[in-house]
């Protein structure tokens, strides 16, 4: 389906950059997109499966694919990896116990080969929170200076104030432009 979809992109003259939103659950993953496509804050319940939406910046179009985090979803993330251009993984940045989970997940996805040419966007969401790690905290913690074969950015946001999310899109807007 997606080859269909960017089939049909390309003929209506449109290029769309397919952008799958990862996650451990309750990282805030579906408050950022909804915070993307309405300016608001959408109250949400665990994500079973996946949400889509269409975000668009300065004319670049992003198909947004927000992928449930529960520990037995994770294991069908790679039926989404097909065609993606970015990846956005949301971290809770208060939440130091699985931290060491999710630099698991995300150097088995920087593995798979259907991410090879993936630019990974870090969102360290919940900033707002006195108790947070900061970017560097989180940045050496998931050893993301070892990452030499994928642009990479971390980006403190709070997803519910949308602070720094339009940060961290613009990033992935000027390397979808760069491309």
């Amino acid at each position: 389906m997606g080859q269909l979809v960017t089939k049909m992109m390309s003929i209506f003259g449109k290029q769309e950059h397919k952008v799958i939103i990862v996650g451990l659950d309750n990282a805030g993953k579906s408050t950022i997109l909804y915070q993307f496509l309405m300016n608001e804050v959408v109250h949400t319940c665990p994500t079973i499966g996946s949400n889509v939406e269409e975000i668009v910046l300065r004319k670049t179009h992003f198909l947004m694919w927000d992928i449930g985090g529960q520990e037995a979803l994770r294991s069908t993330w790679n039926t989404y990896y097909s065609n993606t251009e970015f990846i956005i993984l949301v971290i809770d940045s208060t939440d130091r116990d699985r931290l060491l989970t999710t630099r698991e997940e995300l150097y088995k996805m920087l593995a798979h080969e259907a991410l090879q040419d993936a630019s990974i966007l870090i969102f360290a969401n919940k900033q707002d929170m006195k108790e947070s790690m900061t970017t560097v905290e989180i940045s050496q913690f998931l050893t993301l200076s070892a990452i030499k074969d994928h642009p990479w950015h971390i980006q403190g946001c709070c997803a519910l104030t949308g602070e720094g999310l339009l940060a961290g899109l613009q990033w992935i807007q000027s390397q979808a432009t760069a491309n």
